[in-house]
């Protein structure tokens, strides 16, 4: 079992930076992929950006050039720097771990573990 906690949102204008961070525990934090997903209000989860366990990274078009994914195995944490942030960038952001680590997965299906979300909120 592998428990994943976000932290890290919150409001910001347009324009402006965030970083959300995603702590795992329970089992080998190297064993994971980690995701990042987002769901706007009466919009699918979608996905944002993964990581494998070496740090290939693979993004969404939509924030390609914007954001970047990163982990630190060391503390068992993955990151979501956000810059450049736009309204439409609001949603509830979700961390989640998929047992595929040498990947990069994009589908929701793939991820066995989930956080419970952290709202981020860019005003126009």
């Amino acid at each position: 079992q592998v428990q994943v906690v976000e932290s890290g949102g919150g409001l910001v204008q347009a324009g402006g930076s965030l970083r959300l961070s995603c702590a795992a525990s329970g089992r080998p934090f190297g064993t994971y992929a980690m995701g990042w997903f987002r769901q706007a209000p009466g919009k699918e989860r979608e996905f944002v950006a993964a990581v494998s366990w070496i740090g290939i990274t693979n993004y969404a078009d939509s924030v390609k050039g914007r954001f970047t994914i990163s982990r630190d195995n060391s503390k068992n944490t993955a990151y979501l720097q956000m810059n450049s942030l736009k309204p439409e960038d609001t949603a509830v952001y979700y961390c989640a771990a998929s047992a595929k680590r040498w990947t990069t997965p994009s589908a929701r299906s793939d991820y066995e573990y989930w956080g419970q979300g952290t709202q981020v909120t860019v005003s126009s």
